[in-house]
């Protein structure tokens, strides 16, 4: 029976996720929590085996960074995104971050309880029309022979940071310019120097350098 945790910053919809989850499909919803930082300490303290996890939060940690921290922690722990963004930037953000499966809120129930279970598993769990849209985008990009390397596999937004860091901008000067927090900034920093193997910020102004990415115009 997987334990599950949900998080998420609408009382409703936790309160719908443990009516339709709780005593019923072999699956016991045991915590709930408002923001990230409320769900990682919810699952330091609680052991889920699976953590679902909304992304936009706006009045707390977002769920992209708490999931990251998550992973940090408890590496063995299912995060599976449970959102309304049917967006690939937040899906890509997403597995980056660490999480074993996406599914959307309009989803029916019968496939959230079949990703709770995959996830749960060990597996992976990806909604059918994004694996779709993937796949489909990875055949293109083979065809016209593009080069799928590491700055090829940033997100838009993160190319976004990367110029901005080079340019010298700190993480609250970016964060004033893209509209996103501070928190946000610095977990698409985290990504795109993983991304990229990278350990320091003057290694990605190096490399921004190189890319031709500091045009100040």
């Amino acid at each position: 029976m997987p334990k599950i945790l949900v998080v998420d910053d609408h009382a409703v919809v936790r309160s719908g996720l443990m009516s339709l989850l709780n005593g019923k499909h072999s699956m016991e919803v045991i915590g709930e929590a408002a923001d990230g930082q409320e769900g990682i300490q919810a699952a330091q303290l609680l052991k889920p085996d699976v953590v679902l996890m909304d992304l936009n939060m706006p009045h707390g940690m977002d769920g992209l960074t708490a999931t990251t921290e998550l992973k940090r922690l408890m590496p063995d722990l299912a995060v599976l995104v449970l959102t309304m963004h049917d967006d690939d930037e937040y899906l890509f953000r997403a597995i980056h971050a660490g999480a074993s499966g996406y599914i959307l809120k309009s989803a029916p129930h019968e496939e959230l309880l079949t990703a709770i279970r995959s996830v749960a598993s060990g597996n992976a769990y990806l909604y059918p029309t994004a694996t779709k849209r993937l796949m489909s985008e990875y055949i293109e990009r083979l065809k016209h022979g593009e080069n799928i390397g590491p700055y090829e596999s940033l997100s838009e937004r993160e190319k976004e940071v990367l110029s901005l860091i080079a340019k010298g901008f700190s993480n609250k000067e970016i964060a004033e310019q893209l509209i996103i927090s501070v928190k946000t900034v610095e977990s698409h920093k985290s990504n795109v120097m993983e991304k990229l193997g990278l350990k320091t910020r003057p290694e990605l102004v190096k490399f921004a350098v190189k890319k031709g990415l500091l045009n100040f115009e």
